[in-house]
């Protein structure tokens, strides 16, 4: 992604930015202008931004050809929206897994005089993206079908959320609930719909492709994000906390995880044994003596069987493709995550 692009989807940030903090519906006084304009800085352009620069990518390789101001800036803005979306994911999920650093400082709920003002500050920056849609793609023969896709990512994201919280519910740790086909289940409906569907989805709206045709697409996005989840899984426990940006918790928060269900399945009756008495716990000492099984059943090695697997299986499925600009599309997602550090 160039320089010049990245520069130009951050001047489109403060554009919108400024239309949602001057928005006619509501009556904005001094305090609140600030509040939100401080609470959009911090938590919606701080990441890698791959998902919205993903947008105007994709629409350039499906294009074929140079875009012009209004189609950038188009593009921008979609890529904006799920970059929204995304700071409300994780604004809220930072408190429900009690979380203490994202993007290499802390939580926004953990910012004194923010706290619990954290969970509604979320259910505002949901409450952006169909304002910014209404306002630049009302007129488009898409908007239906793009505020459509927005509702639907989100309802798949919610209920992959549901079914990660519920598997680990706090008094209930039982890790025989734990399996590839669960793990495979949160990470498809949590990750891969809303980081890899979404992106791409928005690109061929404003295309003026219909969805339904470009199922193939969704199914090899899909994979690709579950892939995403099992490296971010094993980023948790083998990544640098200053190269990753967090600190890892999956272990002590009782995660369903690639590593905990690979480990099971490696596992001898003793080991797994200890894995049922000690995984979920929240003392330092465990944690580590966890991360030691781990690495004497060489899951780092498993780990890069699975990527090396998923590579090849991925690559096959895009090339399977009839449209080349398609196959530039998805070979250009792929290229982005494979073997990547953080």
């Amino acid at each position: 992604m160039s320089t010049d692009l990245k520069s130009k989807f951050l001047e489109v940030y403060h554009t919108l930015k400024s239309e949602l903090i001057h928005d006619p519906s509501f009556e904005f006084d001094d305090n609140s202008r600030q509040w939100v304009d401080r609470m959009l800085d911090y938590n919606v352009p701080g990441g890698k931004l791959n998902r919205g620069l993903s947008v105007v990518d994709s629409y350039k390789l499906l294009k074929g050809e140079e875009l012009t101001d209004d189609e950038v800036f188009l593009a921008c803005a979609l890529g904006w929206c799920i970059e929204w979306l995304q700071a409300y994911f994780l604004v809220l999920d930072d408190i429900m897994d009690e979380s203490h650093t994202r993007r290499g400082q802390p939580c926004w709920y953990k910012i004194p005089k923010v706290g619990m003002i954290a969970v509604n500050d979320g259910v505002v920056l949901r409450n952006h993206i169909p304002r910014v849609l209404k306002k630049h793609f009302r007129l488009k023969p898409y908007y239906v079908d793009l505020v459509d896709l927005f509702n639907e990512v989100e309802f798949q994201t919610a209920s992959g959320q549901m079914i990660d919280l519920i598997t680990t519910l706090v008094g209930e740790k039982d890790l025989s609930k734990y399996s590839l086909s669960t793990h495979r289940r949160i990470v498809q409906y949590k990750t891969a719909y809303y980081s890899f569907y979404l992106p791409v989805a928005c690109a061929l709206l404003m295309f003026g492709e219909n969805l339904d045709d470009h199922v193939q697409v969704k199914d090899v996005l899909v994979e690709m994000g579950s892939y995403f989840q099992v490296q971010d899984d094993y980023l948790d426990c083998f990544g640098a906390p200053e190269v990753i940006g967090k600190i890892g918790t999956d272990i002590e928060d009782f995660k369903c995880s690639w590593l905990v269900v690979k480990a099971l399945e490696l596992a001898n009756e003793e080991q797994k044994k200890f894995l049922h008495e000690n995984y979920g716990r929240k003392d330092p000492v465990t944690v580590a003596k966890v991360k030691e099984l781990y690495h004497s059943l060489n899951l780092q090695a498993a780990f890069e069987d699975y990527e090396n697997t998923s590579h090849a299986k991925l690559i096959k499925s895009i090339e399977a493709h009839p449209s080349k600009q398609v196959q530039a599309v998805l070979k250009s997602f792929l290229g982005k995550i494979y073997k990547r550090q953080k």
